[in-house]
């Protein structure tokens, strides 16, 4: 299996290069600095567990020249439209494209731009960033890719791709990252963003870092609220989380590094363009068309608004 990763910070440059190590065919997609330190140094991990370099194959969107089977989309959401023109330049017809965003929904909306390839839908949880060109700190030890088809997908698409994903099932586990092929990958994406959707937003509204939300007390209640919100958006939509969903993503909190925040709270904070859109402000929007009133979330965004204006 040939893979192509387009994007190598923390999810991109984690599945590419755990794949690498792990000898399998795998291209890395990135620009600028970052790109140049992999093509000249390898890609640089610092974990838990130590440190450790991997040569990986690595170039510009414009360089690639490959055809791969399996295409990982690991940008930030306001990138997409790039990352379609390359998939549409690269992709033959067997090419599966797998996302791997924090935005709910986008392999449907990716699907719709690229109709004659399949594309699933996906999701990540790991904890790592870009620390410096060339270094990715991973800063927890949990690094699980979930992926599957959605409910719309025909049967005869499923069957003839189906192959293609058990096998990237294998390749994941040989790299030591944890795979879920997932049956029902509408709810278990949604599950995700119901923790780093409050998450972002709270880290960026407040400025603050998971120890603020660890700590008993009025974040960490802003928190649960917020999961309840979407909780309850998701029974309008019937694509229903579980019962438990605040306690388990409170459990995923306390596992956090006391330091840790969410990418879109980073990218405010230092002046970049973020995925706020995506993250915050399209949840008010889902609850509006679903008729699902969610008072914590339109305050939030209604501050980040101010915020953002005035920045």
């Amino acid at each position: 299996m040939k893979y192509a990763v387009i994007g190598a910070g923390g999810t991109g440059g984690g599945i590419g290069g755990f794949l690498a190590r792990a000898g399998k065919d795998v291209t890395l997609i990135a620009r600028g600095e970052h790109l140049a330190c992999m093509q000249t140094c390898g890609l640089r991990f610092e974990t838990l567990d130590g440190a450790f370099t991997v040569p990986v194959k690595a170039c510009a969107m414009e360089e690639y020249r490959e055809t791969p089977d399996v295409i990982f989309v690991c940008v930030k959401g306001y990138s997409l439209p790039e990352a379609v023109s390359f998939i549409r330049r690269v992709a033959g017809f067997h090419t599966v494209v797998i996302p791997i965003l924090n935005i709910y929904g986008t392999g449907g909306r990716l699907q719709e731009e690229l109709p004659s390839l399949t594309v699933t839908d996906g999701c990540i949880y790991i904890a790592s960033e870009i620390r410096e060109p060339g270094t990715i700190l991973m800063s927890g030890r949990i690094f699980r890719v979930v992926y599957g088809l959605r409910r719309d997908t025909p049967e005869t698409v499923a069957r003839r791709v189906r192959p293609v994903l058990e096998t990237v099932e294998r390749d994941l586990a040989d790299a030591g990252i944890t795979p879920v092929f997932s049956r029902q990958i509408e709810k278990d994406a949604l599950q995700k963003f119901s923790f780093v959707s409050p998450m972002a937003a709270m880290g960026a509204r407040y400025d603050i870092p998971a120890s603020a939300i660890q700590a008993e007390g009025p974040m960490r209640e802003m928190f649960a609220e917020l999961v309840r919100e979407i909780k309850a958006l998701s029974d309008a939509m019937d694509v229903s989380l579980p019962e438990d969903i605040v306690a388990i993503n409170l459990r995923i909190m306390d596992d956090l590094l006391p330091t840790a925040t969410a990418s879109m709270h980073r990218d405010i904070r230092s002046g970049k363009q973020s995925e706020v859109d995506g993250l915050v402000y399209q949840v008010v929007r889902l609850g509006e068309e679903y008729h699902v009133d969610l008072p914590v979330y339109r305050e939030i965004a209604e501050k980040l608004q101010e915020m953002l204006r005035g920045a």
